[in-house]
């Protein structure tokens, strides 16, 4: 086994609304508790991770890991517009200080998909007027806990609406016979609920949670438009120059999620321009980042008439792509073609309720980072998706994408090989 430096980052990553529970003044808590929810099931008080972050951050450390991404919650740090609430600016210090008390280098995410409900009802993320709330929002954490915080990434898949409104449009294309059998989407890198016999009832019930109309609600998983992908960016932008204003240190990315698209004979155009779509040109609006957050799960492959579907006897994954952990060496030798500096792979998993295959799947994911360490790309760190058993959004507690099990009734935690099998990859110079 070729193991990482000690200087590498490697660990795990969580999100908050995914871990910590009862996030309930953000606009996800809201729509799990609609009449015709597309969500499975509510969080509610999901891994407990709140009240439990000295546990799981010490099991992850006991295991060999250095480093720990996970996310300040804006709903819990502003759950009214303007108005910041201290205790949870102190619950949030104790996470840090716990993180560098046993040695974990904290990557902290400042917008992981939830957002404050009162966002949602002033235009959401098609909106002009968030640039300023979040650029507040991240001054506001910054100034309180800056000192404790080497590594920021503004906002987790800033490209994610565009994928899901692709999909989407795919979906309405193939027609509902075509889907039926299939409502968790495997073409997008989120729990994702596609049946379309609650929609009606839940777009409705969406307007009155929001006290707008329903067509203008526009969450962060809303599919998006060519402008509010570029307001997406424009947030981060203006992030990153106000947490460089107060603590210029801090070293301040994004991240996004990357498919390895392969291209058959006559499939390169497709490739071509879903890697332009996900990837290419964001590139103007990272060019003053310190590092880019690299996000895979799977490839995807393209012939001359689109995409290539895994046939009956491909391996998958409980979410339904393709077992395929080497995609991530074709992601990152992508990035760096276009990215010369650090790249942090921030999210790589899979979802398996058999630990074995997690155990292979990190042994030939972490194979492929040593080949593009050994090839001379800038990859400084890695975290496994994800630390914990969590809320897999839309399709609930029905995917197992951790390190450490979590019973739901007790919330005991139940460390799995795979988290040994992580931490081994530690101390000592490849």
């Amino acid at each position: 086994m070729k193991k990482f430096g000690e200087k590498f980052m490697l660990g795990a990553a969580t999100s908050a609304h995914q871990v910590e529970g009862n996030n309930i003044h953000s606009d996800c808590w809201v729509m799990e508790h609609l009449p015709g929810t597309t969500f499975k099931e509510p969080s509610l008080q999901a891994a407990d991770h709140y009240n439990r972050y000295k546990e799981d951050i010490k099991l992850m450390a006991d295991a060999g890991l250095n480093t720990y991404r996970f996310t300040i919650e804006w709903a819990r740090i502003e759950p009214v517009k303007g108005q910041y609430n201290q205790k949870e600016v102190e619950h949030y210090r104790g996470v840090l200080n716990f993180c560098h008390k046993n040695g974990v280098t904290p990557i902290v995410t400042l917008h992981h998909f939830s957002s404050p409900k009162w966002l949602i009802s002033e235009g959401g993320w098609e909106s002009e007027s968030t640039i300023e709330y979040f650029r507040d929002y991240s001054r506001y954490v910054v100034s309180e806990l800056g000192d404790l915080i080497p590594y920021i990434c503004t906002i987790n898949e800033a490209n994610m609406g565009v994928q899901i409104k692709r999909v989407m449009e795919d979906f309405m294309t193939q027609g509902e016979s075509e889907n039926k059998n299939k409502p968790e989407h495997g073409d997008v890198q989120v729990g994702i609920n596609m049946d379309m016999s609650v929609v009606e009832e839940y777009y409705q019930s969406l307007g009155v949670a929001f006290d707008i109309d329903p067509r203008q609600v526009h969450t962060f998983l809303s599919p998006r438009s060519e402008n509010g992908d570029i307001l997406i960016m424009k947030c981060h932008e203006a992030a990153r120059r106000a947490i460089k204003e107060l603590k210029p240190a801090i070293q301040v990315g994004i991240t996004l999620s990357l498919y390895d698209y392969q291209a058959l004979p006559g499939g390169e155009d497709y490739v071509q321009a879903l890697q332009d779509e996900d990837f290419l040109h964001y590139l103007p609006f990272i060019h003053d980042d310190d590092f880019l957050g690299v996000q895979n799960y799977s490839r995807k492959v393209y012939g001359p008439n689109g995409k290539v579907e895994p046939n009956e006897n491909t391996r998958t994954t409980q979410m339904g792509y393709e077992y395929y952990p080497e995609s991530l060496k074709g992601v990152i030798e992508l990035v760096s073609s276009h990215w010369k500096k650090p790249i942090i792979i921030t999210e790589n998993g899979i979802s398996t309720n058999n630990d074995e295959e997690r155990v292979e799947f990190i042994e030939r994911a972490l194979n492929s980072v040593h080949e593009c360490i050994e090839k001379g790309f800038p990859v400084i760190g890695y975290t496994h998706w994800s630390l914990l058993d969590n809320f897999e959004w839309q399709l609930g507690y029905s995917k197992a994408f951790g390190l450490i099990a979590v019973d739901r009734i007790t919330q005991n935690r139940y460390p799995k090989e795979s988290l040994i099998k992580l931490g081994d990859y530690r101390y000592q110079e490849i």
